[in-house]
């Protein structure tokens, strides 16, 4: 296979990577700068071949509503299944996402010192939060009662796409941020 075939083949797979939807082949041959249907037959001929006789993919190409698509080899959807049965949605209410914005730039932080930044019992979202597994008990509090101090999880990095908590934007960036965007008007001149 040539670097320039090598370099096409990954490219057509980042393509079809990030598109959910599956992309029409005249779109590949716009991009592609391909005046020749053959040219892209060509191509998704030795990508399928590449895909299907590798045992090392998990994914295949697809000819799929008049389009092309990445989709997962027959031979791994019982366990893939099983696997996103497995896999909890996680949805957050209102009430739970600004708890756990308190907990990622508080943390370690107790529940009263939630409750108290919101000014309402956080007990519920907290309890919620840690069902889902993004925050954790992280220790106790030196003080009368011992309180659970919260933190936030790996699952809460994930969820979020952060790599670690440094990442997270500070408090004088979101200011900034909300600061900068233009208030719409209330009334129409």
């Amino acid at each position: 296979m040539a670097v320039c075939s090598e370099h096409r083949l990954a490219l057509l797979e980042a393509l079809l990577f990030v598109n959910k939807d599956p992309l029409e082949p005249q779109k590949i041959m716009d991009h592609f700068d391909l005046a020749d249907v053959r040219e892209l037959e060509g191509l998704l001929q030795e990508a399928e071949r590449e895909y299907r006789e590798s045992p090392s993919r998990g994914i295949i190409l697809k000819r799929v509503a008049g389009g092309l698509q990445l989709v997962t080899k027959p031979e791994f959807h019982q366990q893939l299944m099983t696997f996103m049965k497995s896999r909890q949605s996680v949805k957050l209410s209102l009430p739970s996402l600004e708890t756990l914005a308190i907990i990622a730039y508080r943390q370690p932080v107790t529940l009263a010192e939630i409750s108290d930044m919101r000014s309402v019992n956080s007990v519920s979202p907290v309890k919620n939060l840690l069902e889902k597994k993004l925050i954790k008990v992280s220790g106790r509090k030196k003080v009368p009662g011992l309180p659970a101090l919260y933190s936030t999880t790996r699952d809460f990095l994930s969820y979020f796409g952060l790599n670690d908590i440094e990442e997270l934007p500070t408090l004088e960036e979101l200011t900034e941020l909300f600061e900068e965007k233009e208030q719409p008007p209330l009334f129409k001149v």
